[in-house]
């Protein structure tokens, strides 16, 4: 008799919890997204032949390559930065980590937007940048800084700087992730601090870095539109100049939007293959069928 019971339980079917309320919030779901499309399709606001016209603009083609530029160099300053920061914040001695700590203290504390204007208008301050004996010495080089900080510079500057924070503190974490075992153990194999840190150490602490990062990028990519407010002629501020003269305002800003999503897609497919590179160690399904 017991295993008859057993028999037939194992052969009856179990039916699912009937979920009435997932069904209204999919009806929901369904009704608004066709009316998007059918606003998207027919309203005339949309203005989509306009959109088409200047998909391919040589202007809003030029703020895409000013955009990508800025975002490749600007990543590269903050990367190259917040390693030397996450390196001193990481020091056993206490200068460094103080250092590094007022650096991302003050940088990551205060608006993006604000830095980069105070660098756009730093000849206000300082009308002559020199390199000399500091508190009236001889000075050896001196250039008028309205030259030395253009809209690009103060970009670069404004949003490097502001971009090395938070890659620092990416990076320590990254970096702390890291079994303080794997170091003792490398240097019992005879290891280089160097050796240790580039064989041992980096590679298992890619695998807490490349995600944020990927998301910094995509970040980054967009906030060079506030570039804009110092005339840097990026995506953003090419849109600005045409509906400005053309008075075409949500047509062209579709199209700065369109971009904007082409180039986060691209840049989402290529964070997704880093990620599953670095994964491979630790997850026995990211390297794919053998």
């Amino acid at each position: 008799m017991p295993s008859t019971l057993a028999d037939g339980l194992a052969s009856s079917t179990i039916l699912p919890t009937p979920r009435p309320g997932r069904w209204v919030f999919v009806a929901v779901l369904v009704v608004f997204a066709v009316w998007i499309v059918f606003q998207v399709l027919t309203n005339p606001g949309f203005q989509w032949a306009i959109v088409g016209r200047y998909m391919l603009h040589p202007e809003i083609l030029r703020g895409v390559a000013m955009t990508i530029e800025l975002t490749v160099l600007v990543m590269l300053m903050g990367t190259a930065l917040g390693v030397a920061l996450a390196a001193m914040r990481l020091s056993r001695d206490r200068l460094p980590p103080f250092c590094a700590g007022v650096f991302v203290w003050f940088f990551r504390g205060t608006p993006v937007l604000v830095q980069l204007v105070f660098w756009y208008n730093l000849a206000a301050l300082f009308p002559q940048l020199s390199l000399g004996i500091p508190f009236g010495g001889p000075k050896l080089a001196s250039v008028s800084s309205t030259e030395a900080i253009s809209s690009f510079t103060a970009a670069m500057l404004g949003l490097g700087l502001n971009e090395a924070a938070y890659m620092a503190e990416i990076v320590r974490a990254g970096l702390l992730s890291v079994d303080p075992g794997q170091t003792e153990a490398s240097k019992a194999l005879g290891y280089r601090p160097w050796q240790t840190f580039r064989v041992v150490v980096l590679p298992q602490a890619m695998k807490a870095i490349v995600p944020p990062t990927g998301n910094q990028v995509i970040g980054m990519l967009k906030y060079t539109s506030i570039a804009s407010v110092v005339a840097l002629g990026e995506l953003m501020h090419s849109v600005e100049n045409i509906y400005s003269r053309t008075f075409e305002t949500v047509p062209l800003l579709i199209v700065a939007a369109l971009w904007y999503l082409i180039m986060v897609s691209i840049l989402s497919v290529v964070q997704s293959f880093i990620e599953r590179r670095y994964a491979r160690g630790s997850d026995p399904h990211a390297a794919g069928p053998a």
